[in-house]
């Protein structure tokens, strides 16, 4: 039996073993990675604290609280981003924008706002292919190391189409399964 326990420990811990191991090289601090754990897989993401530390830093204030477990997906457009977070407008203090030089390129990690560059709280997305007419107008603050295959796997759900204006301008589109946060582990 302890044998077993012991197997399924190692099993579990194993990729976890090999996204560090697979970072060794590459300057990335441990505590600098924090892993997305969704209804269809995990995304680990790099913060970016130098750049965007009022960001990183409620990011990971929300996530040790565990605001985010259990919230969705809720915004789905392929070939731009996948946004999760909430959309009551009144949940959060707001952070102040923290433009940087981090490109908007596809896996990139940013906070979500309103017309307002200094709107941004608790909504976040995850582009799904460069999105350059992003950069410097959205605090980035982070990047995907691994999982690539998860987010390709919600950006190609199936869809409700939803549009935020008139024109059709701005796709919100709403998957019809919803794609669920089931935690979201700092490392």
């Amino acid at each position: 039996m302890q044998l077993a326990h012991q197997h399924h420990s190692f099993r579990l811990l194993l990729p976890l073993m090999t996204l560090c191991l697979a970072l060794i090289g590459t300057g990335v601090k441990a505590e600098n990675l924090v892993t997305i754990e969704t209804s269809l897989g995990d995304m680990t993401f790099e913060f970016f604290p130098n750049e965007a530390p009022r960001t990183v830093a409620n990011f990971q204030r929300l996530a040790q609280s565990g605001w985010y477990e259990g919230k969705s997906f809720y915004r789905v457009v392929k070939g731009h981003v996948i946004q999760a977070g909430s959309l009551d407008e009144n949940t959060e203090p707001r952070v102040e924008a923290e433009f940087n030089q981090h490109p908007h390129i596809k896996g990139t990690l940013g906070l979500a706002r309103d017309e307002d560059p200094n709107s941004g709280s608790t909504e976040f997305y995850i582009c799904h292919e460069a999105r350059p007419h992003l950069d410097g107008r959205y605090t980035v603050f982070g990047q995907l190391v691994e999982g690539e295959a998860v987010l390709d796997a919600i950006a190609n759900q199936e869809v409700i189409e939803k549009y935020y204006d008139e024109d059709k301008k701005i796709a919100f589109h709403e998957p019809k399964t919803p794609v669920l946060i089931k935690a979201i582990r700092l490392h």
